[in-house]
Order: structure tokens, then C-alpha cells, then sequence
């Protein structure tokens, strides 16, 4: 969250209470006719507990400490399990953040989430080839390794790479792991989608998590875009405030239905995220192109 030298003087915590604060001073200034059901839920959770990026009671039901945390000692990686397959978690860490991280996939991915990806009517189609830009550890692609056809891996950071590797290890003849990053221009460590499926055009399913520069994937995409009939697009619109209006339109220029899905995000994280009004932001963007 970008603050001014004075914010920074102040803890953490009071700096998430005053922000707090100007959400709901904000909320609860608009015409009652106006403000939506999934804003009513984030005003009332917000008057009964601290500030969160999902303010949503559901919440509630997730604990790092549920989470069972295995050490692979020839990997030297921590893992979980997710539907019984073994998803490695980066090295140079703690059981404990592990924990943590493991516990933040389940509650994102909740079907109650707004950060959720999928839904019955928006989902992955058996023998799809998927695109997951900005993997991390790759949990959704792991989700959907049974439907797949191929699924190719983009993931910039070396530290994420090793597991990747291990937790994908079971279907590496179906899986191509890409230390890229994926972007408009094929620049230094950047490559575009188009350059990397020029020979092969066919991809059926892209999701997109790249801290906020998501229209720069979808521009280095309009030539998959273009030739491919059927394509799904699951991208996040929560990095910036604009993102979701931008992105929004850019895909429908391109030709794509769009739905978002439900509920909101109060997203204060990133140096360059500048938190304001009206605070509460779509978190991914559904697009279909038939």
C-alpha cells in the first residue's frame, strides 16, 4: 500500500484501523438506495472485526493451524496436500509460513471468495490446453491437472521454480514450466504469448495473476486471441483500483462476454497500489470468447 512519510511513522496496525475507518466512513455515506447487498456484508463485517482482504464472515472458518505441513527431505521442500496431490511450497522458509500460505489458497479459492477462478458455469473442459500466467506455486493449475490436456507454466520468480518442479514432478509429460515473464513486449526476461505459441496457436484457457500487469498479458495475446474460437480468460482486476473497469473493456473490444466474480476485495498490499475510494474492487474477471 502506497503511504505518505507521515503513514509510515505509524504502525501497521494503526495505519489498517485509519483505513478501516475511511471505508467505512465512505460506505456509509452513499444513498442506501444505492449500495449494493455484497457492500452491506463488508459494512457489517467490517463494524465487528479488523480490517481484511476478503471481508467476508466466511473467513472465519480457515486456520493456518489446520494445515497439515510435510517435509520432503530429499527436496528439502515443505508440502500439503490439495485433493490428495502434493503441492511444494518454495524453499527458504518455515513450517509455519507455509502454514500460513497454504491456508491463504483454500480461503482465496473458497467458493465464496471473490478471488475464486472457476464456477460451474465458467470451468476448465476436459482435454483443454491451459495457460497459467504468474504461477506461484500453482495450486490452480494442479486443481485441473486431470482435465488437461497441456498446461504451460509462467513463472518469474527462480524461488518458485524448484517447486514447481516437485509438485508437478507425477505429469511432467503434460506440464511445461516457463521462468518468464509474460508480458506486451518480448523485452530482457519478458516474452509475449503470441511469441511463444507462434507455431501452435491452440489454447484453450488462460489465467492470469500478475500483480498488475494483466493488459499487458491479454496485448501480447491478440493473435491467440484472434484465431482461437473458443477461449476462456480468468484474470484478476484487483492489483489497482482501475483494473477491473480497464480490463473490462479491453476484453470486450477483443470480443469476450465478461461476468465478475461475486463480492469484493479490500486489497492494500503492493508499493505502488494507491488504496482510495471507492475502495472495494472486483477481484477476477470471466471472459468467454465463442
Amino acid at each position: 500500500m502506497k503511504v505518505s512519510i507521515f503513514e509510515r511513522l505509524t504502525s501497521r496496525k494503526k495505519r489498517l484501523s485509519r483505513l478501516k475507518q475511511r471505508v467505512l466512513d465512505y460506505l456509509s455515506s452513499l444513498p442506501k438506495d444505492q449500495i449494493l447487498e455484497d457492500q452491506l456484508k463488508v459494512i457489517d463485517f467490517l463494524r465487528n472485526n479488523e480490517i481484511s482482504v476478503f471481508p467476508y464472515e466466511f473467513t472465519k472458518e480457515y486456520d493456518p493451524k489446520d494445515i497439515e505441513i510435510f517435509r520432503d527431505t530429499q527436496l528439502d521442500l515443505f508440502y500439503t496436500h490439495l485433493d490428495g496431490k502434493k503441492l511444494y511450497y518454495k524453499s527458504g522458509t518455515s513450517k509455519t509460513k507455509a502454514q500460513k500460505y497454504f491456508n491463504s489458497l483454500l480461503l482465496e479459492q473458497d467458493n465464496r471468495s471473490p478471488h475464486r477462478y472457476l464456477k460451474d458455469n465458467f470451468n476448465v473442459e476436459q482435454n483443454d490446453v491451459i495457460v497459467d500466467v504468474g504461477a506461484a506455486e500453482g495450486n490452480f493449475s494442479l486443481s485441473v491437472i486431470e482435465k488437461a490436456r497441456h498446461i504451460y507454466l509462467f513463472e518469474p520468480d527462480k524461488n518458485w521454480i524448484k517447486a514447481l518442479k516437485g509438485t508437478f514432478a507425477p505429469y511432467s509429460d503434460k506440464v511445461t514450466i516457463t521462468q518468464k515473464f509474460v508480458s506486451d513486449s518480448p523485452l530482457h526476461e519478458c516474452i509475449t504469448l503470441d511469441e511463444y505459441f507462434k507455431e501452435n496457436r491452440e489454447v484453450n484457457f488462460i489465467k492470469a495473476d500478475v500483480e498488475g500487469a494483466e493488459a499487458q498479458v491479454i496485448k501480447g495475446a491478440s493473435t491467440i486471441i484472434e484465431h482461437q474460437k473458443n477461449l476462456k480468460i480468468a484474470i484478476c482486476t484487483y492489483h489497482r483500483q482501475e483494473d477491473a473497469d480497464d480490463l473490462d473493456v479491453l476484453l470486450k473490444e477483443l470480443g469476450f462476454s465478461n461476468s465478475f466474480s461475486n463480492g469484493y476485495m479490500l486489497y492494500y498490499y503492493g508499493r505502488t497500489n494507491i488504496v482510495r475510494e471507492p475502495y472495494l474492487r472486483k477481484a477476477v474477471l470471466r471472459a468467454v470468447k465463442q
